[in-house]
């Protein structure tokens, strides 16, 4: 058992993967740490709870089991975190996702903290017309109702239509915050020069047909049909999880394509896009992807679908082009603009740099973050 320190309030991260702590929270959990909080990230461990170590943090494996509905799993996931609210007595809960928000919040349930509910991009659940989903949005919705809109509770959000999704359902919008994106480090992420011919997409992300993969693939395919000599890179890994990712072998056999070139997981983000001279995102709905933050930080122009999450960052010819959802001949024409308009490329690329300083950087979210923080610890010390 970590010891824990009576002098400092404590904050606890709630998440289903230790991967996507590290990934997608680290900026704000180290912007609280150095705020004076002590931090607590309760995930599910698989290759990163030394990383979390490193940073000071108190690690708490608590089981988690993604992608099914499984009753029996998500009662031992929710006794686990009651457990760990006893013994930690954190004074603030940050959930991250749909999954930690729901179960974390049956969990937290009479206890005296404080949460944050972090409602990213809002997920599969919310963002698929199938069968499925809609029977899930049907339970779902006056759940989070019942869990959300509650006193001492936040929702919090990367975008306006997110924030409209959760005000349609019921939960009032004075129990929303919105914070765009989780920070993105551009000390490290510093611009690149483009590189040499041939022109070159890239993609970064789960590869899922929610993510518009499948989109991507085609507008490649309609490019090299007309001759353009179009390199496309794809850094991601299919999610078993997910309904609507891609199988393995189907992601191989891009590799066999002329043109593409399917990498996997990739740890060093910034020599892929010194590698690409744009970045593509065709996805269906963000809450504001961390891909293209990071491409804006490396000054690259982007393009992506004219979705949620998208469009805060992709700011239609200004630091890129957006797209009709969906529609991979609209893709190709987009991708066709960047490539015969060197200058106009560079023009976007400059600007998506300058929005990723100004508004997206780590220290900009680590001052928010920790703002609403210590708004809901005052709250909290004087409720009304």
């Amino acid at each position: 058992m970590i010891a824990v320190k009576a002098n400092l309030p404590r904050l606890l991260f709630v998440v289903s993967e230790d991967w996507y702590f590290i990934s997608h929270r680290l900026p704000m959990a180290r912007a609280a740490r150095d705020a004076g909080f002590e931090v607590h990230v309760a995930t599910n461990i698989t290759a990163h709870r030394d990383a979390i170590a490193r940073e000071g943090f108190a690690v708490h494996p608590i089981p988690f089991a993604r992608g099914r509905l499984s009753p029996l799993a998500s009662l031992a996931t929710i006794r686990a975190l009651r457990r760990l609210h006893k013994s930690v007595a954190p004074a603030i809960v940050h959930h991250v996702a749909l999954q930690a928000a729901v179960l974390g919040s049956i969990a937290a349930l009479g206890r005296p903290a404080a949460r944050v509910n972090a409602l990213t991009g809002l997920g599969y659940t919310f963002t698929s017309d199938s069968a499925k989903a809609r029977i899930a949005r049907a339970i779902i919705a006056p759940a989070l109702r019942l869990l959300l809109d509650r006193n001492g509770v936040v929702s919090l959000v990367q975008n306006v239509d997110d924030r409209a999704a959760l005000t349609s359902i019921g939960i009032s919008r004075t129990r929303t915050a919105l914070i765009r994106g989780s920070g993105v480090d551009v000390t490290q992420l510093k611009p690149l020069a483009e590189p040499p011919p041939p022109f070159t997409a890239a993609f970064v992300g789960r590869l899922l047909d929610d993510k518009g993969i499948h989109a991507l693939i085609a507008a490649h395919r309609l490019l090299r049909a007309k001759g353009m000599n179009i390199r496309l890179l794809i850094a991601g890994t299919p999610d078993p999880a997910n309904p609507t990712s891609v199988s393995e072998t189907e992601a191989a056999s891009w590799n066999n394509e002329p043109g593409i070139a399917w990498l996997g997981h990739v740890a060093d983000i910034s020599e892929l896009w010194a590698k690409a001279h744009i970045a593509v995102l065709p996805s269906r709905r963000e809450g504001l992807p961390l891909s293209l933050l990071e491409a804006a930080a490396c000054q690259r122009a982007m393009i992506a679908s004219d979705v949620p999450g998208c469009r805060e960052i992709v700011i239609h010819e200004n630091s890129g082009l957006l797209f009709p959802v969906d529609d991979a001949h609209a893709l190709a024409e987009a991708i066709t603009q960047l490539v015969v308009a060197p200058d106009l490329r560079r023009r976007y690329a400059a600007a998506a740099r300058t929005l990723a300083v100004e508004n997206f950087s780590a220290d900009v979210i680590g001052r928010n973050i920790v703002e609403l923080y210590r708004k809901m610890l005052l709250a909290r010390a004087n409720p009304s």
